[in-house]
């Protein structure tokens, strides 16, 4: 009897480490699933196979971005096969977050089943209602459980934001919704009679097509006539002075650079951030790929920033010649979280292949299993701006020293002339202040990307109740409210910026409750004057604080203001 109770143990024990080998057993081993050529080259326009999960392996960064998908593309299509030789049980769930603006997402196959042991692919159908403009959060679930053990599921979530226009025609229905005039009118599109006419709608089409043409290029000469003639007044205003004083809290009116009331007619500004910067993010994979570096060419020397998170560090990079040279290292602590590695990833690479004297660019990025992804940058030498500004305040026996106009407007003058060149690129940087910029012993200045700046900086960023960390005393009017940001608003964010230069950093509204900024702004307050501030610089940061985004100038515009205030500067010193 007592061997007999040994032999069952001995095969309970066996059974149980089986059926823990089983659950042990990634389910990606069993899985392969990826988007083919044809739906990469639709959503990020590049010639290549992306893979979620691969042999055995899930590729959690892909899984962490959120992919726009255009208002052209109506669905989307994942490849899948079974590895195990027998299908594997899933289940399919799909969520959106606005469904007056998208339809019901359709699948193409059941929402429970197998998946095939045959290379298939499947289809999801976003069809939008037309109803409104709209950018809709999608989360696709698809949990797949191994044929062995029915506890062990791979859970697998896909985040995609489609992209949704008002009265586009209707994919699934063949129907097309007018929501312009607030009544929803199904137009039914009758095939017959559209052939018969199709004479006479492409006659139309080319008229309307040329008299848009010709518009748009008269338009285009008056705009630009308008803009050189409003450079010239503002090059004139900088000449005439500036009679701008004022003091404490008191309504600030917005000045030009004279001092005068802002002309009614300014230029306009284009929104860059939308399907350019979208494009810009879908491509990050291929961006990552393009700037991998191995992990053993670069070492760590000593850190220069630590947040709750995230760390900053002085080291050197080896090349594959043999040469070093001295990098500056951002990274996350192991126990940061996979949200938080994401969001390092995405902003580090915002700057991505950009090569200007004032903006710093990323050099490489070295993600490897286990480990915490690094972000690599050139570093000559240069600090955080806005701690340099803050140690300037510790100055010999304790007094404060304070920068020269003259040095201010010449670093002012660099960061203009970066966001310029970030605009020309089409970026929009949306979070332009001094702790995101470098400075060296010369005070020349770049302008950096705000990867971790939310851990370095947390006094600088408020959540308004909507989980989103955001800098709120740098945000103009419409970025608060709205959440718009246009070239307009990163110009209101450089008169923050500037303002943060005059007094070595100063915390901006820092008596104003985050919660209250909106209604202060509305209101017509603005920061005040610092002290020892010229009336002509502190009339620049007002002028870059009007309220209607058409009112501010643009950065050419500050370019030539500072540059002659710059220079009467240079007469007297």
């Amino acid at each position: 009897m007592e061997k007999l109770s040994v032999l069952r143990a001995m095969a309970f024990l066996m059974k149980f480490v089986i059926c823990m080998l089983f659950c042990c057993l990634p389910a990606s081993a069993r899985l392969n699933l990826y988007l083919n050529q044809i739906e990469v080259r639709q959503l990020l326009g590049l010639s290549a196979e992306l893979y979620y999960v691969r042999d055995g392996v899930v590729n959690q960064y892909a899984l962490n971005f959120v992919v726009p998908v255009p208002a052209t593309v109506s669905s989307l299509h994942f490849t899948w096969q079974s590895l195990a030789g027998t299908p594997l049980p899933y289940s399919i769930h799909v969520m959106t977050s606005n469904p007056e603006a998208l339809l019901t997402p359709k699948l193409n196959i059941s929402g429970e089943g197998g998946v095939p042991t045959t290379v298939q692919t499947f289809a999801v159908d976003l069809s939008c209602s037309g109803l409104l403009n709209a950018e809709v959060d999608v989360n696709i679930a698809i949990n797949i459980t191994l044929q062995r053990h029915p506890l062990n599921v791979t859970k697998l979530n896909f985040q995609r934001r489609k992209i949704c226009l008002k009265d586009v025609v209707n994919a699934r229905t063949g129907q097309e919704v007018r929501g312009d005039t607030g009544v929803q009118q199904l137009v039914v599109t009758d095939a017959t009679a559209a052939d018969s006419n199709a004479a006479l709608y492409i006659a139309v089409s080319c008229a309307c097509a040329l008299v848009t043409v010709l518009s748009i290029a008269i338009l285009a000469c008056y705009l630009r006539n308008n803009k050189t003639r409003h450079h010239g007044d503002m090059l004139q205003e900088s000449r005439n002075g500036s009679n701008c004083s004022a003091q404490g809290l008191a309504p600030v009116p917005i000045m030009s650079c004279a001092g005068a009331p802002l002309s009614p007619r300014r230029p306009s500004y284009a929104r860059l951030d939308s399907c350019d910067n979208r494009e810009r993010a879908t491509d990050i994979h291929h961006r990552i790929a393009q700037l991998t570096i191995q992990r053993y060419r670069v070492r760590l020397k000593s850190e220069v920033m630590a947040g709750t998170f995230g760390r900053v560090y002085i080291g050197t990079y080896k090349d594959e010649d043999g040469g070093e040279e001295d990098v500056l290292v951002k990274t996350v602590t192991d126990h940061a979280s996979t949200v938080q590695v994401s969001l390092l990833l995405q902003e580090g690479m915002t700057m991505y292949s950009l090569s200007h004297k004032n903006i710093l660019s990323v050099l490489g990025v070295s993600i490897e299993d286990h480990t915490a992804p690094f972000l690599i940058y050139p570093h000559q030498g240069y600090r955080n701006l806005k701690r340099f500004l803050q140690n300037c305040k510790q100055g010999v026996e304790g007094v404060a020293h304070t920068l020269t106009t003259q040095e201010v407007v010449d670093m002012a003058l660099q960061a203009i002339t970066g966001m310029q060149y970030l605009h020309k690129k089409r970026l929009i940087h949306k979070d332009v202040a001094t702790r995101n910029c470098v400075v060296d012993d010369k005070l020349r200045i770049q302008i950096t990307d705000n990867a971790l700046s939310r851990d370095l900086f947390p006094a600088d960023y408020h959540c308004l109740g909507d989980n989103e960390n955001r800098p709120i005393k740098w945000l103009s009017i419409e970025s608060l409210t709205h959440k718009n940001f246009t070239t307009a608003s990163d110009v209101w964010a450089f008169g923050v910026f500037l303002w943060e230069l005059t007094t070595l950093a100063q915390q901006p509204y820092a008596e104003i409750d985050p919660f209250e900024m909106a209604a202060y702004l509305r209101d017509g307050y603005r920061l005040a004057q610092p002290v020892n501030c010229p009336d002509e610089l502190f009339a620049v940061m007002a002028y870059c604080w009007a309220m209607s985004a058409d009112e501010r100038p643009t950065f050419s515009q500050l370019l030539g203001c500072l540059q002659e205030f710059h220079s009467q500067l240079t007469r007297y010193v």
